[in-house]
């Protein structure tokens, strides 16, 4: 799937680095930029932290992001290059990704929530190791997990958190989720799990007030979390824009084959 940018109107934001800048100043005034509640699309020059941040402002309004790489890591990027933009913006395909709704109870009763674009992490907070009960879609999967904490990963985030966990790693148009320990100490050869993006997890913390967890939805953190509920949000949608020889899908494939 193509999108058409030629008549397009462009924001471009930047990370911050000087040099980031520089560049989104020079775009800005060579493709005439308008603001970003303007914008038709969003050009975002950093890493995939930018990306992120981006995506996350987007929620509402569902923004197409074209993003080049102007940062330490750029996964989620394409080549940064000033000449033709419109013409590589009107040959990219688009790439739909939809979040993860977080839903965390306190030990205190009090309700957070958040969404995740990458990953839901529940994580221990002191050196007593996390125990935690997974159930999917109201059944209990696994009674009792001693770890440093587990994750669920969308495809998107897969290469990310949830690869140096040892997690698989998920095409970006897989319905799956990737259900990932970290550390598991018992049961000590538990992997993890794929799960059909329907799925709805919860994590309990057994022992809660002896072994205290964090949860971590991106960037929104929440911590003496007794139960957390996971569930993909199909009701957003974001829309990120990928040069057509080096689509999302097809870096996803290269990492795996990547020593």
């Amino acid at each position: 799937m193509t999108t058409g940018a030629r008549e397009k109107k462009l924001a471009f934001v930047a990370n911050g680095r000087d040099d980031a800048e520089t560049a989104c100043a020079k775009l800005h005034a060579r493709y005439n930029g308008v603001p970003v509640a303007d914008a038709d699309i969003i050009v975002a020059l950093g890493g995939d932290g930018l990306m992120l941040q981006t995506l996350h402002k987007c929620l509402d309004t569902g923004t197409p992001i074209f993003g080049m790489n102007y940062g330490s890591i750029g996964f989620l990027m394409n080549r940064f290059e000033e000449d033709g933009l419109h013409e590589r913006i009107a040959g990219a395909k688009l790439s739909v990704l939809h979040p993860l709704h977080m839903q965390a109870t306190a030990n205190d009763g009090t309700e957070h929530s958040a969404l995740a674009i990458n990953e839901v992490s529940l994580l221990r907070e002191t050196a007593q190791a996390a125990k935690l009960k997974i159930s999917v879609d109201d059944n209990v999967r696994m009674k009792e997990l001693i770890c440093d904490g587990v994750l669920v990963s969308t495809p998107a985030g897969s290469t990310a958190y949830n690869l140096s966990a040892h997690g698989p790693i998920l095409p970006i148009e897989a319905s799956l989720l990737a259900l990932t320990p970290i550390s598991a100490f018992r049961p000590r050869r538990w992997r993890g799990a794929l799960l059909p993006e329907r799925a709805d997890v919860r994590i309990e913390a057994l022992e809660a007030t002896k072994r205290p967890i964090s949860a971590v939805a991106d960037p929104a953190e929440f911590r003496n979390i007794a139960e957390v509920q996971i569930k993909q949000d199909k009701s957003r949608q974001l829309l990120m824009l990928f040069d057509a020889d080096h689509s999302l899908d097809e870096r996803i494939l290269t990492e795996q084959f990547t020593p």
